[in-house]
């Protein structure tokens, strides 16, 4: 890995299959896509990292594999241990479309687990760092050719992460924390109830601890400030609507949970990139 250049790109997010790959000095954590259509496949090559999927979070060591479901809320925050190296590759539901039917479902299988975690073994992350080491040098060099095999390249990961994964079926999941534990219930009743209030005081009284511990704990834990991860809660609930009903904007506003319709598009258009009229004109044009 270490003759590649610090970014190597491949791809765009429109597309059915993009990728990522970055060498970070220093501290850093995730600050943008929050969630997407895309499935992901996430591997650490050095350093370790916070990563926060749905409702839990996970410390990622180097060798670890993330497998990130399409739509689910995620991010990566520091750990207090600086540089890392990792690489991303994003699926979109399309990319499955070249499958059959049952080899789509192997594949999408690994997305589908109760833990997005899989801790490789040595000969597992010798394996899987030949498949991207062959991919990411082939980018960096751009043969004739190079998309062809990068494509190939990422359905063999796929396909050597699902059959891993069935090979951990039944194996027990690593035990949150204490303080990972409160905050999952906190999130999770987040998720649940985004259509009510969810102010900062209610939820510590409902939960039995200080507001500043809670604000505190929230944001190391899964790397979004409380207030920010309600909004993206109800925007992404707001995005459901504008796809699936003929609700006006002004009441899809208010079932995702906002009381200030100002206050909704602009968080609309922060998350998502659009107005929410937009949102919904591009929706009826897929």
């Amino acid at each position: 890995m270490q003759q590649l250049p610090d970014l190597l790109r491949y791809g765009a997010s429109p597309d059915p299959f993009y990728l990522e790959f970055d060498r970070r000095i220093g501290h850093f954590s995730m600050f943008t896509n929050h969630y997407h259509s895309h499935y992901e496949l996430y591997y650490l090559f050095s350093g370790e990292r916070n990563y926060f999927i749905k409702d839990r979070a996970y410390h990622v060591h180097a060798g670890d594999l993330v497998l990130v479901d399409s739509d689910a809320v995620h991010k990566t925050s520091d750990l207090g241990i600086p540089g890392h190296e990792r690489v991303v590759l994003y699926f979109s539901p399309s990319f499955f479309d070249a499958y059959e039917p049952e080899e789509r479902e192997l594949l999408l299988s690994s997305f589908a687990q109760g833990s997005p975690l899989l801790r490789l073994n040595l000969q597992e992350r010798l394996h899987a760092e030949a498949l991207l080491g062959s991919l990411l040098t082939e980018l960096h060099d751009q043969p004739p050719g190079y998309g062809l095999h990068l494509r190939h390249m990422a359905g063999e990961l796929l396909l050597f992460t699902a059959r891993s994964m069935q090979k951990r079926q039944g194996v027990p999941d690593v035990e949150p924390t204490p303080v990972q534990r409160k905050v999952s219930d906190i999130v999770r009743h987040i998720n649940l109830h985004f259509s009510e209030p969810l102010e900062l005081g209610m939820l510590a009284g409902q939960f039995f601890i200080s507001k500043s511990h809670l604000s505190r704990m929230f944001k190391e834990v899964t790397g979004f400030g409380l207030s920010e991860y309600v909004n993206i809660t109800r925007v992404k609930e707001a995005q459901r609507l504008l796809r699936d009903t003929d609700y006006s904007v002004t009441r899809v506003s208010e079932l995702a949970g906002f009381d200030n319709f100002s206050h909704f598009g602009k968080m609309f258009k922060r998350l998502s990139g659009l107005t929410p009229r937009a949102y919904r004109k591009m929706a009826e044009g897929e």
